[in-house]
């Protein structure tokens, strides 16, 4: 067969090493474009046999399962061969087609005309003297995100971003004061785990994942729930257990009880106050969602056995912090299977809020252990780098304007 008849066309293999059956079929072209909200939508493209440029083509971290079975059933290739694929890439970190040893070269020549395997530009990182990394992410279209890997124990924990800025202006909050550009992708969720566990030795093992970076996940929620079926997915995909991964609401209860539907992860609620008041001071969400809506919400949330919500309560000095704070957030959270982290917040250039005295978080956290919580007491890593989320991006920017 001519070379140029081979761009046109795909052979297909089936079954064994030796062929029982070898189909040669026609290739009507079909690429999935992909929008700022990272919805995919098919389309018609010409140009039969042309490699196509780095923009034409589709990251397949944006491609699912079924969506690239499809596409090569359209072309008389065998649907299974699309788990073959993915594990090459995310169990595998194979970042060219031409490595994937056990499909065709025909297939591999295809597929590098319609899909590339790109990993994240690292424009800017910073390792703490505690071991913290974080990690600044150029995007393909000049926007960036930031990804922090935490050092535990015995493994290590990565914070993820979901959207490129935040529009919840939670006035705590450093991310915020950017605004929303956009929702990431779903490729641009996964390269942030993807492409940092492929740095990491094996003696560093990553099992944990927090969505507590940029942006509310679940105002990205498709996206987000497409991720986590990669995420979660021992089998093709990342292999991260459900229950290490968590994600974070500031309390968008409608899309709060749909990815309890739809997801086993663990949820983590942002509360940061005990009072209507003070939380819509700190939250504007909290007019649309008050805190009697939002408790009714958790209360009812379909948790796994044996699982339970998580409450973040970042302590503001003078703002939350009080003994009275305490026993009310005991009230509110009495008829709900959770735990409580208590963060001391993080001092960031041009904050209004402080820190409280240790004193004043240690009886914070007694009060509630006494009413027979679950309490920890998160410190903040990497304080001397640009910890607080988004500093690191704010900085990048300030330098570049």
């Amino acid at each position: 067969m001519s070379s140029k008849r081979k761009d046109s066309r795909v052979r297909e293999v089936e079954g064994s090493d030796k062929a029982r059956g070898t189909r040669v079929l026609p290739l009507p072209f079909l690429s999935i474009t992909l929008g700022a909200s990272g919805k995919q939508a098919p389309c018609n493209s010409g140009g039969k046999g042309v490699m196509r440029s780095e923009t034409e083509r589709t990251n397949i971290l944006n491609v699912s399962r079924e969506q690239l079975g499809a596409w090569l059933a359209e072309r008389g290739i065998a649907a299974y061969r699309a788990g073959q694929l993915l594990k090459w890439i995310f169990r595998r970190q194979q970042d060219r087609f031409a490595d994937m040893s056990d499909i065709s070269k025909d297939l591999r020549s295809l597929l590098s005309q319609h899909f590339r395997i790109p990993r994240l530009e690292v424009r800017a990182n910073q390792t703490a003297a505690d071991g913290t990394r974080k990690y600044l992410f150029a995007l393909e279209d000049g926007e960036s995100i930031e990804s922090v890997l935490i050092p535990e124990r015995d493994h290590f924990t990565l914070c993820v971003s979901i959207q490129v800025g935040c529009a919840q202006n939670c006035r705590f909050c450093l991310t915020a004061k950017s605004g929303l550009r956009r929702n990431l992708t779903r490729a641009e969720i996964l390269a942030q785990i993807r492409d940092i566990r492929h740095e990491l030795p094996e003696s560093e093992p990553l099992s944990n994942l927090v969505f507590m970076g940029m942006g509310e996940p679940l105002a990205n929620l498709e996206n987000l729930l497409g991720a986590l079926e990669v995420i979660t997915d021992s089998d093709i995909g990342l292999g991260f257990a459900a229950k290490r991964v968590t994600v974070s609401t500031a309390g968008l209860v409608p899309q709060m009880l749909e990815f309890g539907r739809r997801s086993r992860a663990s949820l983590a609620v942002s509360l940061n106050a005990t009072d209507n008041a003070t939380r819509s001071r700190l939250m504007p969400i909290n007019a649309r969602y008050p805190l009697e809506v939002l408790q009714e919400a958790c209360r009812t949330y379909p948790l796994p056995p044996g699982r339970r919500i998580t409450f973040e309560y970042i302590l503001i000095k003078g703002v939350n912090d009080t003994p009275e704070d305490a026993r009310r957030l005991a009230r509110l959270l009495h008829p709900i299977r959770c735990k409580v982290n208590l963060i001391p917040f993080n001092p960031h250039e041009g904050s209004e809020f402080e820190r409280p005295p240790e004193e004043t978080i240690l009886s914070f956290q007694d009060i509630l252990l006494r009413k027979h919580f679950t309490v920890i007491i998160r410190q903040s890593k990497g304080q001397d780098i640009s910890a607080a989320c988004g500093q690191l991006r704010a900085r990048s920017l300030a330098e570049a304007s």
